[in-house]
């Protein structure tokens, strides 16, 4: 996994280019904190910061290719392509000869040999531009799923990417403003795919090309979820899923350097744990490495709620015990939780703040012991969306609510639970912003993007529509998170699951299949019922925790109470000042029929993201 950066100048008037490029670069130094390259042609730039994974000599880049005509073409590649080996052979096949053994070389040469029609061939996860000298084009392109990030921004005459949004912010002619749509993005979780929360910098889509040269850009799609007829009976659909499942683990296994597994003691986790395990018992190349996190007396004082029947740590320990796993379990405090450095650093990360507070600072400490000893880390995510194992896919209220299934599911929760990210903010902002009615348009429009299987039963195609939602939507919040975290403790992720040769096949099946022992999930836990102990194979869903220490929102409300007293704290024009007064002196009076940690969160964050990044707001 690396970071890349660059910009075109069809104009050919910045002679800073270098120097602009050298800062980009250097905002993304915790993707890459290996080395760093760059390549400069006319009025172009491209970098990359590298996490050397595979070929750790070889793989050098950017990676550039002198046409016949003596033109470059030139690669800024981030991703790991697991079918490279395949690829390599096929490419020789045609005359193409290597220098290296990596797989940044193998899409270079796939890009030469079929354009950027390469993209229908690569496995994986990636996020690539290409700058083709011949064509004076740049080409960008990211994975099926967008589990790799890419951003980019047309500027006066030309064009700036970046892995990530302050690599853009860099560019002189790029500033840090966001508008009400940028807004609504940050405080509800709901943004348009190719919206960057800045003004005028916009996302990549998962699965599009965007062709970009001096007459204009034009965006195409290489894959989609497509609608077929599923005709396998249910033990050939068990196998099917369990070898391509299977499959994929072991093409994420290869690696240069060392790798581990997420294990939170789910189904999901566990079932990529026990078929890495699997692998690596077949190659006799030692223990399998696996890492948790818990909070510090969460497990002794746990209680049951909507989202979590059952404390992980029990479940990871029986886990541990029937693989004989090498484990590492990070426990954390309120104290880590709340150290500014650390929430300073998830804030970076993100580039934009969130209310997810200590789950997010609880991952990146989980990510940082990871990385002590693994470079590289397999996750189960993915498996919610594609199996159905969230709870809004087995509760038909849901299903005609009109709206997108998780803000509803988040809306309709109790307590601490229950999201209020702008419980805080001022009336007229709340009403402005509007989250209902845009929430409600992209239900429709996603909606109307999901493809149609003539004669398909009414439940089907409510669970395609289910699932297509959770796959384009939920999974992207998903996927974003543990991207950014992870990477900012220079960890690569990896998603099994999200083979799209498995997300293929497991889409078309019925739903009556993946729910055929009335649970969700249950076609994936009939794929791997030989490779867990029965205590974890039916283990009910539970999310990712928040620690339970009551001194944590005591906490909170104090940083509150602190910006608060401060006059020059650029969050105060938001908010709605005597509700935040009114819920500091008395936090369980009745603000807090509005108010709770996630208001809380969001405040002191907006607050640190409108100082750190000088946002200028255009509402």
């Amino acid at each position: 996994m690396c970071g890349i950066a660059g910009m075109v100048d069809f104009r050919q008037q910045r002679p800073d280019i270098e120097d602009v490029l050298d800062r980009m670069c250097a905002a993304l130094h915790r993707r890459g904190p290996d080395e760093q390259g760059s390549w400069v042609g006319s009025g172009v730039g491209m970098g990359v910061r590298r996490l050397s994974v595979i070929d750790l000599a070889g793989g050098r880049q950017p990676m550039v290719h002198t046409a016949a005509d003596g033109s470059s073409v030139a690669l800024a590649y981030t991703g790991e392509v697991f079918n490279y080996a395949a690829l390599r052979s096929e490419l020789t096949g045609h005359g193409h000869t290597f220098e290296t053994s990596s797989d940044t070389e193998v899409v270079l040469r796939s890009y030469l040999q079929w354009g950027a029609a390469c993209a229908e061939r690569l496995v994986g996860m990636f996020a690539f531009a290409v700058w083709d000298g011949r064509t004076e084009e740049l080409v960008l392109i990211r994975d099926r799923f967008g589990i790799y990030p890419l951003y980019y921004a047309e500027v006066d005459g030309g064009v700036v990417f970046g892995s990530e949004l302050k690599a853009i912010l860099e560019h002189p002619a790029v500033v840090p403003e966001v508008d009400m749509e940028g807004f609504r993005a940050v405080i509800t979780f709901v943004k348009r795919p190719e919206n960057g929360i800045f003004r005028g910098i916009h996302e990549m889509v998962p699965g599009t090309v965007r062709r970009m040269g001096r007459s204009g850009s034009r965006q195409s799609t290489y894959w989609t979820l497509t609608a077929r007829e599923h005709t396998d009976d249910l033990d050939t659909t068990v196998a099917t899923v369990r070898e391509l499942l299977e499959q994929s683990v072991r093409s994420q296994l290869v690696s240069d350097v060392p790798l581990g597994v997420f294990l939170s003691g789910g189904l999901d986790s566990s079932a990529i744990a026990a078929l890495s395990a699997k692998v690596i018992r077949e190659k006799d190349t030692g223990s399998l490495r696996t890492f948790s996190v818990d909070y510090a007396g969460h497990s002794e004082n746990f209680t049951p709620d909507e989202v979590r029947a059952t404390p992980d740590h029990p479940f990871v320990a029986r886990m541990v015990e029937h693989l004989g796993a090498d484990h590492t379990r990070v426990v954390v405090g309120t104290d880590e939780l709340m150290d500014p450095a650390t929430r300073s650093e998830v804030l970076i990360a993100r580039d934009y703040p969130t209310s997810l507070g200590d789950l997010d600072t609880s991952l990146l400490l989980l990510c940082r012991e990871f990385r002590r000893s693994c470079k590289v880390s397999l996750t189960g995510d993915a498996a919610d969306e594609l199996f159905g194992g969230y709870a809004w896919f087995l509760d038909r209220h849901y299903y005609d609510a009109g709206t997108l299934p998780w803000l509803e599911f988040a809306r309709r929760m109790v307590g601490r639970n229950q999201l209020r990210n702008t419980a805080l903010l001022r009336e007229d902002l709340v009403k402005d912003l509007d989250s209902e009615t845009f929430e409600r348009d992209l239900y429709s429009d996603m909606v109307a993007q999901v493809p149609v299987l003539a004669g398909e039963s009414e439940q089907d195609r409510a669970a395609r529509v289910m699932t297509h939602l959770n796959l384009t939507g939920y999974l992207r919040i998903i996927l974003d998170r543990k991207d950014r975290v992870g990477m900012a403790a220079a960890l690569e992720g990896r998603v099994p699951f999200l083979d799209h040769r498995l997300v293929d096949y497991v889409f078309n099946v019925p739903w009556a299949m993946k729910s055929f022992d009335g649970r969700e999930k249950s076609l994936l836990r009939a794929a791997v019922r030989d490779l867990l102990p029965p205590s974890v194979l039916f283990r009910q869903k539970a999310g990712y925790p928040p620690t339970t220490d009551p001194r944590y929102n005591d906490v909170l409300r104090q940083r509150v109470s602190e910006m608060l007293s401060d006059s020059s704290a650029p969050v105060r024009e938001l908010l709605d000042l005597d509700v935040v007064r009114a819920y500091l002196q008395d936090p369980d009076g009745p603000a807090a029929a509005v108010v709770n940690r996630f208001s809380m969160e969001m405040a002191l964050y907006l607050n640190d993201w409108l100082g750190r990044y000088q946002v200028r707001l255009a509402f």
